[in-house]
């Protein structure tokens, strides 16, 4: 195998030095700076991923269903610290989402560490809830376009995908989340704002319009304020913790109905894609490779909630997607030849 390699590489050389197709030189020298995988790196890639988003949808439900603030604030120091020692006051299903994390982020970056030999080893919403705070709606999208987890999953993306991984571009992910990270976590957390909010109000996931209405009136009973916002929610959403979204902040903020509301997320999302296409034509650090990432994890974010909770519902429109992607086979018609 690796005298092949070497015979193809000194060969396919020989031709770009003497080749003035700067097409076809150019995709010669791309597979010369990795001519050799040993193993399917998208594959790889999807393997991380999988197990990065399979624990944010863990731990996404450790703060928003069983924790309390308390432990809540102790798991997160934890993290923080990045010590497992700091977990033995958690009851033990946190040290075990804690240990989970702490191994599996480990074993990423022993994984960078030798294969690309870079060392990537380096809560604001349970407050509100529990201090009964409604949020503003520009306080509530600075915030949730990070707490959706999609900068985290686009991080990890960056490391399992990116061959030659550089100083700079490490820097410019340390100190801020990059624009084409902030488009794409924003189009995702208002796409599943929009197919999430009524899905979870009938789940009875969190206190939304109804509790706006009543912080914003304080005289109101919990059956006019059903009234008021056409019974967007219900009593059970008072059992679980979270915050408004954005819907129900923007109708908050400016008293329009549930559909302006919508429309007006909706007009948010087109302006984010415009920006995250003229995004793609400045100067970035990152490779082409992991821009078309960030771009695909909006389109999946608009595919998935497109029909509503595509994530969260187990009867739903992605369900049939995905059976037919993966599970039912495609039918062909009878008369084809052979």
């Amino acid at each position: 195998m690796e005298e092949a390699r070497n015979f193809a590489t000194k060969h396919l050389k020989e031709y770009v030095n003497q080749n003035n197709d700067q097409n076809l030189c150019a995709r010669v020298n791309h597979a010369l700076e990795l001519p050799l995988h040993w193993r399917m790196p998208w594959l790889e890639a999807r393997r991380v991923l999988t197990k990065v988003n399979a624990l944010i949808t863990t731990i996404d439900d450790v703060y928003d269903v069983y924790g309390t603030l308390y432990e809540l604030e102790l798991f997160t120091d934890a993290v923080e610290r990045w010590d497992a020692n700091a977990t033995e006051k958690l009851p033990y299903y946190m040290q075990t989402c804690f240990l989970s994390l702490h191994n599996a982020i480990n074993e990423m970056a022993f994984e960078t560490l030798k294969e690309k030999g870079f060392n990537n080893i380096r809560s604001l919403e349970e407050k509100w809830y529990y201090n009964g705070y409604t949020p503003s709606f520009q306080e509530y999208i600075e915030n949730a376009w990070v707490s959706i987890s999609a900068p985290a999953i686009l991080v990890h993306a960056y490391f399992a995908v990116t061959n030659r991984i550089t100083k700079e571009s490490c820097d410019f992910l340390d100190q801020e989340y990059p624009n084409i990270i902030r488009w794409s976590s924003m189009i995702l957390r208002l796409m599943d704002d929009l197919g999430t909010s009524t899905d979870e109000l009938e789940r009875g996931d969190v206190p939304k319009s109804i509790q706006c209405y009543m912080n914003d009136t304080s005289c109101v009973s919990e059956e006019d304020a059903r009234d008021r916002v056409h019974k967007v929610s219900h009593k059970d959403e008072l059992e679980r913790g979270d915050v408004p979204k954005s819907i129900q902040c923007y109708m908050n903020d400016t008293g329009v109905s549930e559909e302006d509301a919508r429309e007006y997320i909706r007009s948010l999302i087109r302006a984010t894609w415009k920006k995250f296409n003229k995004e793609r034509t400045v100067t970035s650090p990152f490779s082409e490779t992991y821009i078309e990432v960030a771009m695909n994890l909006a389109r999946m974010a608009q595919c998935m909630y497109q029909y509503g909770d595509g994530h969260g519902s187990a009867e739903s429109e992605t369900k049939d997607r995905v059976l037919a992607l993966l599970i039912h086979p495609i039918p062909l018609p009878k008369n084809i030849d052979g």
